[in-house]
């Protein structure tokens, strides 16, 4: 499942936040040997202060196992930088409706090899579908994006190979890179699904994604602080929760001694 979070919302998930730079020192750090910036064992660099969007993957146990970078064009941004020997001296793209996709990664440490929902292939083409979905919503007809051979063959693969490129392909640590091309398409998106089997929506829903904030997770913990629980909470530990909030709210909102003996009341119920 996937979870996008950008500027607005980002204070609310610094543990998932954590986990993801986490992933991307060990991918582009260990495993790629990028020359990036790794602090206290994540990941990050200046355009991570430009609010961009994370779309992140979960997996079952709701650790993050896949994430990408989105940025707008109009303003600085890798492509225009960092990887600016990509272009041989041409003008970076810039448009309202282009984003730059990077930092695309996927944890082959913890997923497996195979085909199913917890495989290296599942979680890369969900976080591909999920990412295009999302510009779409958002209003963005294409992405550029900074990828290696390899992660150019994943795209062949997975029925989601790039209509075009830019510049050329450019030596980068251990590995080289080059920057594509993908439409943010109904067409491309039902490829990819139909490639990978992913069915229905891939975002996680208003609840889980309440249970996965910072303030969702400490709530469950602290209210079953005597029981052997994952740091991670399941929907029914959520909605205790969340219950429990709205009891709490009926209380401080009642406005008669009516309507507080009848909160206090449903609070009551509901604890025993």
């Amino acid at each position: 499942m996937i979870i996008v979070i950008d500027g607005m919302n980002r204070h609310r998930y610094t543990r998932l936040l954590d986990e993801m730079f986490e992933l991307r020192a060990r991918v582009f750090g260990q495993r790629l040997g990028w020359d990036v910036v790794i602090q206290d064992g994540r990941e990050s660099d200046q355009y991570d202060s430009l609010d961009p969007a994370y779309v992140i993957g979960l997996n079952e146990d709701n650790r993050v196992v896949s994430c990408v970078r989105a940025l707008q064009t109009m303003g600085p941004h890798m492509l225009s930088d960092v990887f600016s020997a990509i272009l041989g001296g041409e003008p970076p793209l810039r448009s309202p409706t282009l984003w730059e996709s990077t930092r695309f990664c996927v944890d082959t440490d913890v997923l497996d090899r195979g085909n199913s929902r917890n495989s290296v292939s599942y979680a890369t083409c969900e976080l591909m579908a999920a990412s295009l979905e999302y510009a779409q919503a958002s209003g963005i007809s294409d992405i550029v994006t900074v990828i290696d051979p390899v992660m150019n063959r994943v795209l062949k693969r997975s029925d989601c190979a790039p209509y075009g490129y830019v510049g050329k392909t450019t030596p980068m640590g251990k590995v080289s890179a080059m920057a594509a091309l993908l439409d943010c398409t109904d067409e491309r998106i039902a490829r990819i699904r139909r490639f990978a089997g992913i069915e229905g929506d891939v975002f996680v829903d208003d609840l889980r994604q309440e249970a996965l904030s910072d303030a969702g997770r400490a709530d469950v913990q602290a209210a079953q602080s005597d029981e052997k629980v994952s740091a991670y909470p399941s929907k029914t530990q959520c909605m205790q929760v969340l219950l429990q909030e709205y009891c709490f709210d009926q209380v401080e909102d009642a406005a008669t001694r009516e309507e507080l003996d009848d909160a206090w009341t449903l609070t009551v119920a509901r604890q025993t």
